[in-house]
């Protein structure tokens, strides 16, 4: 009965198709953290201060550097867009998201979200406190801001919690298309996230690619992680069809 299982035809698709997962994962994972560290080393050296600089200035009115470029309404949406990456709103979508987990009885899944989304905010308090870049001087802040510059918390914790999440519910949908469209939505959220934070002037340029970089480096490492843990049993595993079966 073994042999025969193992002689499955499912059987080898379905490891071809974990190992595949896992060295995608591992090469993303590793190669966005590469990046941060050879972008946090240009930081901190000064290499960046043209480019930062050139791209702020490049988003403001012609030798007015408190006009952002654009309509009135455009800044009014961009505090509005900015705030998706607040830790508050974060936590509560976070919470609501947990919520729905447990209710579905899938608790391996929901305490993977949790140590997801936790350990971002330490990774990002963590750098901001090592760094200690200073917030842009050269243009009015659009935003209140407490913290240091670098990464920026935002486009990190957006991308943790809206790559981490997007790619959770992308297992309880059917379809290519449909799993492919919650992965854009995540994606999308996540870079005008960081996008309105430049637009504000409350961060350079490199804090945000930097945010990104352990955002996504990290969601793809917990991803991992969730792959490892689902071929063990420990999280609900995915049926044929590449979607979680509902055992409420």
């Amino acid at each position: 009965m073994a042999l025969a299982g193992l002689r499955a035809p499912g059987f080898w698709t379905r490891l071809g198709r974990h190992e595949l997962r896992l060295l995608v994962g591992m090469a993303v994972s590793a190669g966005l953290m590469l990046a941060f560290a050879l972008l946090a080393g240009e930081v901190i050296e000064g290499e960046t201060a043209a480019f930062d600089r050139a791209v702020l200035m490049a988003l403001r009115v012609a030798g007015d550097p408190a006009m952002p470029l654009g309509p009135p309404w455009l800044q009014n949406a961009a505090r509005d867009v900015t705030a998706l990456g607040s830790i508050t709103v974060l936590s509560l979508i976070t919470a609501v998201t947990l919520g729905f987990l447990l209710l579905r009885g899938k608790r391996g899944a929901s305490l993977l979200v949790l140590l997801s989304v936790g350990g971002g905010m330490a990774i990002s308090g963590l750098l901001k406190n090592q760094i200690g870049r200073d917030r842009p001087d050269i243009v009015p802040h659009g935003d209140i801001v407490f913290t240091a510059s670098f990464p920026s918390g935002h486009s990190l914790l957006s991308a943790v919690v809206f790559l981490t999440l997007g790619a959770m519910l992308a297992r309880f949908v059917e379809g290519k298309r449909q799993k492919a469209y919650v992965l854009v939505v995540a994606m999308a959220v996540t870079l005008l996230v960081g996008c309105s934070r430049v637009y504000l002037g409350v961060h350079w340029p490199t804090d945000v690619l930097a945010g990104w970089c352990v955002g996504a480096g990290w969601a793809a490492l917990c991803w991992l992680v969730a792959l490892w843990l689902q071929r063990r049993g420990a999280v609900e595993p995915e049926d044929e069809a590449g979607t979680v079966p509902d055992r409420t």
